[in-house]
């Protein structure tokens, strides 16, 4: 399936799920699940447009990107920091490993009271949260991967003469890119979930405080709309981050997905080869073997 197939499928399973959507909305559909509760499409549609019209749609998509973006670029430096650090000293594994594991399972979103007593205003607060959110993936992806790399590399560079910014430079650092990527990408994930529920508590505009504020008003159509703003924004950033992490690794060898083939049966009373033509045969596919027992023989 080409690239373009494959584009022409995703547009047509949205497609389809929009259907439906309207589908069991317009008709009031109650099968257990009371979609006759929902907005339709064309509800949500037509207050989309108003909102976008609007300066006060505009002004809380820039503070919620605002809050993203500074939150998970801390995050993506201090993370990777860490997650470096721990796993290349043993002392400051010794000395923040316990205090990183007992703060880890603990919800960014829980967080809201210490990030309301502790900074002096609300956005402060926000960035925190996010920036905790997204925190932890990054560090325990960067830690695996670097613990992952082969100390091969690491003594060639200091055969070399390399040392320990050198060796950090060449090989700690891009081998674990890819590893650094996977964590970002859950990181950006987790924090618009985060910052959502933080704007929905404690901020004054963004996505999430206007979401909330429909929702207390029952102006459901524009409930529908925050989720709607929510997940494109989070599919965009998602994708920039991933795009970027290809970018910068793109030196890695990439492998494609190939189907198996079937495996043929042999047909009844069929005579199998000779051995010397499936000597030839392996001799023509593996000729550095072939070569290699024939030194080995004389």
């Amino acid at each position: 399936m080409n690239r373009y197939a494959r584009y022409a499928l995703r547009i047509a399973s949205l497609a389809v799920a929009l259907s439906l959507w309207q589908l069991l909305t317009a008709q009031d559909i109650d099968l257990w699940l009371r979609f006759s509760q929902f907005p339709t499409v064309t509800d949500v549609a037509h207050t989309f447009a108003d909102r976008l019209a609007g300066p006060d749609y505009w002004t809380d998509l820039t503070d919620s990107l605002t809050r993203i973006l500074t939150g998970f670029l801390l995050a993506a430096v201090l993370g990777v920091a860490t997650g470096v650090l721990v796993a290349r000293s043993r002392l400051a594994e010794d000395l923040l490993g316990p205090v990183l594991e007992v703060i880890r399972p603990i919800p960014a979103i829980a967080l809201v009271p210490v990030a309301i007593l502790l900074f002096p205003s609300n956005e402060q607060g926000i960035v925190f949260i996010t920036c905790a959110a997204a925190f932890f993936p990054v560090l325990v992806s960067t830690r695996h991967a670097v613990r992952a790399l082969a100390p091969v590399w690491e003594e060639a560079v200091r055969t070399m003469g390399g040392g320990r910014w050198r060796v950090l430079g060449s090989v700690v650092l891009p081998g674990a890119l890819p590893g650094v990527f996977g964590g970002l990408s859950v990181g950006i994930g987790v924090s618009w979930i985060c910052v959502i529920s933080a704007e929905m508590i404690s901020g004054q505009y963004g996505v999430g405080y206007r979401t909330w504020q429909d929702y207390t008003v029952v102006d459901y159509p524009g409930v529908f709309v925050g989720m709607v703003t929510i997940g494109v924004l989070g599919w965009l950033t998602s994708t920039a981050v991933e795009l970027l992490g290809r970018r910068l690794t793109r030196w890695l060898p990439r492998t494609a997905y190939v189907p198996a083939a079937r495996p043929k049966t042999a047909r009844t009373g069929a005579t199998p080869p000779p051995a010397h033509a499936a000597v030839r045969e392996d001799t023509r596919a593996h000729p550095e073997e072939a070569h290699d027992e024939h030194l080995v023989r004389d």
